[in-house]
């Protein structure tokens, strides 16, 4: 006799070992239980939603039992929202009466709430699929694309690029859902967003100018990320009114499923452009977000950049985004998009050499650098930014002669010039990070 569904989650339930939980995943793969992971793959697939807020425990024994083709034809119907409202409630009820109640509170239930709530998801899955070499029982991961730091990854930063504001908000990818004909927002982690009703009643509007289902990627933001986060995941008293929808890309659901797009950025932004402007323009509750392009190989253009990047931080952006023209969309940590907060560099002079402690006792732990820079006199420690080598090297160089260091101007990057607490004529430096003496050939001795 096969094993049942509510049984193996029993036991799931029952054991926190994860190693004891992976075996029992095994067995029933090994079983050939196609009918207890299609059930899986419903509950943790996030894209796979039923509509429902509320469904009930069973309370009593009652009911002959409910065959999976019969629960799995009231699940595609809640998907397809071929059934809402009080339809969906009664068909539930009526699912409920006839499934037993090990089935239904075991099994069904919790696929209908999304949650086996038996200490197990995706990866565990997915990873006893992947050691048994059976992907054909895997279950979709929800990703979208993430951004480096340019910070990491400097050599990039060069070529054509597509530069857009980095705004400070809540990651949302909207999906309109051309078959369903539904609009559903996520966090980047896959976790519904239900308060911003004011966007997706709008989307749901024009379902029909969308032709074919598309995941919108962008940004919700409100008056302050204070007030934002205030609303994101309130139950009740929701005031989000005042959100607005930020685009600043799209992708076919099909090819978003699949992990990659078939078009590059540009191409994307032209497409998005031209045949979802007026949407979004005649929203009131959405933005396109703009984007100018540059090439950083090109003098003049690196001007542009330097300007666009000061300009974000002028208008109270966290930085830019910068990205690759011809990068696909990859559901995962990409370079084709890197970020870049604001920052500054300023030139300073060293005053005075700090060593380390810790790990970097007996080598340089920081330099005391001071000077005027924009008008501002900064005094500030710069203790990272360093290599190990460059640690042991200039400290070094510090004991043998410190007229080698004290004295030289240092290069130093910053996010910010801040105002000192304990002077308002001398302001500091957030984040400061040792880029280069100034003047010295590369690989040059001190």
């Amino acid at each position: 006799m096969r094993t049942q569904p509510e049984v193996i989650i029993a036991k799931l339930e029952a054991d926190n070992s994860r190693l004891a939980k992976e075996q029992i995943i095994a067995d029933a793969m090994n079983e050939g239980l196609d009918e207890f992971f299609e059930g899986l793959r419903m509950a943790t697939d996030k894209l796979y939603t039923f509509g429902v807020k509320q469904v009930p425990i069973k309370e009593t024994s009652e009911g002959q039992g409910l065959v999976w083709a019969g629960f799995k034809q009231l699940a595609d119907s809640l998907y397809r929202r071929q059934l809402t409202g009080h339809a969906a409630r009664d068909a539930i009820l009526l699912a409920m009466s006839v499934a037993t109640q090990d089935q239904w509170n075991g099994f069904y239930r919790r696929i209908l709430i999304k949650d086996m709530r038996a200490g197990f998801g995706e990866s565990t899955i997915n990873t006893v699929a992947k050691k048994l070499k059976k992907p054909e029982y895997s279950v979709p991961v929800f990703e979208c694309m993430l951004a480096h730091d340019g910070a990491k990854h400097e050599k990039k930063i060069t070529g054509k690029k597509i530069l857009q504001k980095k705004l400070d908000g809540v990651r949302c990818l909207t999906v309109v859902d051309f078959e369903s004909r539904t609009v559903v927002m996520y966090t980047r982690n896959g976790k519904v967003l239900e308060n911003f009703k004011h966007v997706t009643d709008y989307l749901e509007t024009q379902i029909d100018n969308f032709a074919r289902s598309y995941v919108i990627d962008g940004e919700i933001m409100s008056r302050s990320f204070q007030d934002l986060m205030k609303q994101v995941h309130r139950k009740d008293n929701v005031e989000a009114s005042d959100a607005i929808l930020n685009v600043f890309d799209i992708i076919p659901l099909a090819e978003f499923k699949a992990g990659v797009s078939t078009m590059g950025q540009r191409r994307r932004l032209n497409f998005l452009k031209a045949n979802f402007s007026n949407i979004i323009a005649d929203s009131g509750c959405m933005e396109l977000v703009p984007w100018i392009e540059v090439n950083l190989d090109d003098m003049a253009d690196n001007i542009i950049f330097k300007d666009y990047n000061k300009q974000m931080i002028a208008e109270g952006y966290e930085g830019i985004m910068i990205k690759d023209p011809d990068a696909l969309y990859e559901c995962k940590r990409s370079v084709g998009w890197l970020k870049q907060k604001p920052f500054i560099e300023v030139s300073l002079t060293v005053t005075a050499v700090e060593e380390g402690t810790g790990k970097n006792e007996g080598r340089l732990g920081a330099l005391v650098c001071e000077g005027i820079d924009d008008g501002l006199r900064i005094v500030v420690n710069v203790g990272s930014g360093f290599t190990d080598d460059q640690r042991t090297e200039f400290w070094a160089s510090y004991q043998a002669d410190p007229s080698s260091v004290v004295g030289q101007v240092v290069e130093v990057r910053a996010d910010a010039a801040t105002r000192s607490q304990d002077s308002e004529e001398i302001w500091s430096l957030r984040f400061p990070r040792f880029l280069r003496f100034r003047g010295f050939a590369k690989g040059e001795k001190i």
